[in-house]
């Protein structure tokens, strides 16, 4: 079984490389943002740096391929994101520049420790902004089920293999990765939001041909219609 569990990064990092690939492929292919987050995308790249700092300083060196390709692949993607007209609000900028201050300065002061607790929660703050956008979107056509297909493996392996090491860490990112990739997948295989249709504009009613007549008038245009014939009406004899 040990030889089992110490596999689990090679494959999480086999599951990793191409990880992002799938994404910024439907990206290029259709241009669809829909249900797409930049946040999501900016401070993935942010995180996975730092994590290529812990998993150095950790020893994990099979994680170090994964780590720094999803740092590089993930920014590619926020680049494209705003360049394809996604929305890149200024709170989630200024987020994610406080954020990478926050990881710099915890790993200078700290260390190790110091860059591992604040990573602890930095899979939940990534996530949550694709999460959100996933499920306020009205459609998910920008969506490729393929990366988080690949996401939801990686950190299920990654998951594992902290319990196997009782690494607090690995097991909060392995949950929390696999709980979003579900959640994602979902909501993909969710109908689509109805469109609302406007109901049609009532037809006018056709007006009548003829007019209704007063009541003598009609009486006279039937007297009228009634053929006079000697044969029903003549002299008296």
């Amino acid at each position: 079984m040990h030889v089992v569990f110490s596999l689990l990064p090679l494959v999480a990092a086999t599951l990793a490389v191409p990880q992002f690939l799938p994404q910024l492929v439907r990206l290029r292919r259709t241009g669809q943002t829909a249900g797409v987050s930049w946040s999501w995308a900016a401070l993935t790249s942010v995180n996975n740096a730092a994590w290529f700092g812990y998993f150095l300083l950790s020893g994990f060196w099979t994680a170090l391929v994964p780590a720094i390709s999803a740092a590089l692949l993930a920014g590619a993607l926020a680049v494209m994101l705003a360049r394809r007209g996604a929305p890149v609000p200024r709170r989630a900028t200024t987020l994610t520049l406080a954020w990478t201050a926050l990881l710099i300065t915890a790993a200078g002061l700290l260390g190790r420790t110091g860059l591992g607790t604040a990573l602890t929660v930095a899979f939940l703050l990534q996530v949550t902004p694709s999460v959100w956008t996933a499920y306020r979107a009205e459609d998910t056509t920008g969506i490729s089920a393929g990366t988080w297909l690949l996401i939801f493996g990686e950190l299920l392996c990654w998951g594992i293999f902290g319990i196997y090491q009782t690494d607090p860490r690995l097991i909060v990112l392995g949950s929390t990765g696999v709980a979003a990739s579900l959640l994602i997948l979902a909501r993909m295989a969710a109908p689509h939001a109805p469109v609302a249709v406007t109901p049609a504009a009532p037809l006018p009613v056709a007006r009548a041909s003829c007019e209704q007549s007063p009541p003598g008038a009609t009486i006279g245009r039937r007297h009228r219609e009634v053929p006079s014939s000697p044969d029903v009406i003549g002299d008296p004899t």
